[in-house]
């Protein structure tokens, strides 16, 4: 069963190349042999994310996120059964967000993750994708 999880954290810390390269190199060893797919937005000290794939393989990464010395403030903003992936493009693209541009330029100035209702939140993360360009990672083979 195809599962969809929406989590919103805080970085613990500053945000730097070195944290996102070890994000991104993490999703290239893991997701793909685990069939997750998603996207990870980060700015502003926060991380948006989306998780792909099976449920227990969805279930077992959110586990490890919560427990990830990187994250604080983990809350689950959607857990949801899907028919096909939104995301199945990447086995983790990332949008990294300037300072000046998330919220002002997108036109959710009073945007707050933590407030926001699941559907409020894919809607700005649909429109951190329109505006950003996402990171890629391979994303997972097909095995016959």
């Amino acid at each position: 069963m195809l599962v969809r999880a929406l989590y919103v954290s805080r970085a613990v810390g500053p945000v730097t190349t070195t944290v996102t390269a070890a994000i991104l190199a993490s999703a290239r060893r893991h997701n793909s042999p685990a069939g997750i797919t998603g996207v990870l937005c980060q700015g502003s000290g926060l991380y948006l994310q989306v998780l792909e794939g099976e449920r227990a393989a969805v279930n077992r990464l959110y586990a490890s996120i919560i427990s990830d010395k990187r994250h604080q403030d983990v809350e689950l903003l959607s857990f949801e059964e899907i028919s096909q992936r939104r995301f199945g493009a990447w086995s983790m693209a990332l949008v990294e967000l300037s300072a000046s541009d998330p919220m002002v330029l997108l036109n959710h100035p009073e945007f707050d993750p933590y407030a926001a209702s699941s559907s409020g939140a894919m809607a700005l993360l649909d429109d951190l994708l329109k505006a950003g360009s996402p990171i890629d990672t391979p994303p997972p083979q097909n095995k016959a």
